[in-house]
């Protein structure tokens, strides 16, 4: 532990004390931990507007995590749990995260990642992936139509910090058969207000796009 920098023993005493790194995992913690306690009031909020289970997710990796999320009142809510990942390519809070990436970053992502099909609706080509990015950085909006879960349809949009920049993404999912194409066209303004909030209230002085 002390030569990865987790502990370090001081000379005289020869006790231990916490090093460098585990502060900064208990800083991530607690970050983490925050985002979750703002997020989740937020999500409710979306989830009894909109009747369907609400998330919240940020990036892990070249995947992304909900690490917060709701259900609606309505019926045959989805059930998954907090801590779930996802792959980006094929999911609404996973194109938004791609969307926010420098070009660069977007490149070597592309270069490395495997664009595994969930479904038959999965887009999997490189070109079409990036024809799907652009439309969403003009839009600030992303859609899953049944591209991880033949069964969902999903909604999302970012979220911004204090510094202006995308740190995660909010939406909605819901069953195909109650969550039509022009239903989840109609919940996008909510959708938005509520990711402009919950940007407002981690600091951002700009919202998304309304």
């Amino acid at each position: 532990m002390v030569s990865l920098g987790y502990l370090r023993q001081e000379k005289d005493s020869k006790r231990y004390r916490i090093g460098r790194p585990l502060f900064a995992l208990a800083a991530s913690a607690l970050d983490e931990i925050e985002m979750v306690n703002v997020a989740t009031p937020v999500l409710e909020d979306l989830s009894r507007e909109t009747g369907e289970s609400g998330h919240f997710a940020v990036r892990m990796g070249d995947a992304v995590v909900v690490i917060a999320r709701t259900s609606g009142p309505g019926a045959f809510q989805l059930t998954d749990r907090v801590g779930v990942v996802r792959p980006a390519h094929c999911t609404a809070v996973g194109k938004i995260i791609l969307a926010s990436l420098r070009a660069d970053q977007l490149k070597r992502f592309l270069e490395r990642a495997d664009l595994k099909p969930s479904t038959k609706q999965s887009i999997i080509d490189v070109p079409s992936l990036l024809r799907e990015i652009a439309e969403i950085k003009r839009s600030g909006i992303a859609f899953d139509d049944g591209e991880f879960n033949p069964e969902v349809r999903c909604i999302a949009v970012p979220v911004l910090d204090f510094t202006g920049q995308i740190i995660g993404a909010l939406g909605i999912s819901g069953p195909i058969w109650r969550l039509s194409n022009q239903i989840l066209q109609g919940h996008a303004r909510i959708v938005r207000t509520a990711a402009n909030r919950l940007s407002v209230e981690f600091g951002a002085k700009t919202v998304s796009k309304s």
